[in-house]
């Protein structure tokens, strides 16, 4: 299989970034994503070529493509890329690493962009900053209390429907394909997500108060939108996480701001 590849570039996050065109042959159908990515870069490095952009007077970089990734089994969620207009690309339930090649036609045009959120800042090409969702978790996505050791812990009884919807929204990799899905840039969904996972547990409703306004709160100042219920985001989410955990959080939420 061949493929033209239409690739934003960007040197750096205060640099103008522009698409630039490559092109990839003998590509196998069962090769995954990333590993037709690895493949242009080997291309570009042996070849020392640069690439022929699109538009005229745009200038090219030499070098290979600057992509995240880290455990390619879908579990980190670094791989994020938007693959022609869509987060994780054409296959639904999927992370980056875990679509393949064959799921797009031979002789095709790929356009490849990094997340498009205020909140995911360029750093280069199409690897952005993802460290806003680390400082939501930090500020509230945790038991901080002594719930005792693993065998006292796992003794307190929890309903099983409970305990389900919990390791349901457990899933959630921090990916960030709902923020960079939804028309308002909302991490709604991920925070939502979190609160959900541990507003379910006993262990968890000692500080679900201070949990949902403290994580609330932080999304709203590191620059993300609100939610208006689009459903964007749960139709982009690769582990299925739904919009039942918006509803949660804004119960969580609207109770910890009439308790103060």
């Amino acid at each position: 299989m061949k493929f033209t590849l239409k690739i934003w570039r960007q040197e750096n996050a205060k640099a103008q970034g522009h698409f630039e065109t490559y092109k990839v042959d003998g590509i196998s159908p069962d090769t995954s994503f990333l590993e037709m990515m690895d493949i242009l870069n080997e291309q570009l490095v042996n070849e020392k070529i640069n690439p022929v952009a699109f538009d005229k007077g745009c200038k090219g970089h030499s070098g290979p493509v600057s992509f995240d990734h880290d455990c390619r089994e879908g579990i980190c969620g670094a791989c994020s890329l938007y693959i022609n207009g869509r987060a994780h690309g054409p296959e639904s339930g999927v992370t980056t690493c875990q679509l393949y090649m064959r799921k797009f036609k031979d002789g095709s045009t790929i356009t490849i962009e990094p997340w498009r959120s205020s909140g995911f800042p360029i750093i280069k090409d199409l690897v952005v900053d993802r460290r806003a969702y680390d400082k939501i978790l930090q500020a509230g996505g945790f038991i901080s209390v002594n719930t005792g050791g693993v065998p006292d812990a796992n003794s307190i009884p929890i309903k099983k429907e409970n305990a389900d919807e919990s390791m349901d929204a457990a899933a959630c990799i921090g990916c960030g394909a709902c923020a960079a899905t939804c028309k308002n840039g909302s991490a709604m969904l991920f925070v939502a997500a979190r609160v959900s996972s541990l507003a379910l547990l006993p262990q968890g409703k000692i500080e679900a108060k201070r949990r949902a306004k403290a994580m609330v709160d932080t999304m709203d100042a590191l620059g993300f939108g609100s939610c208006t219920n689009t459903r964007a985001c749960e139709m982009e989410c690769p582990k299925g996480i739904t919009v039942s955990h918006i509803a949660r959080l804004n119960r969580e939420f609207l109770s910890a701001k009439l308790s103060e």
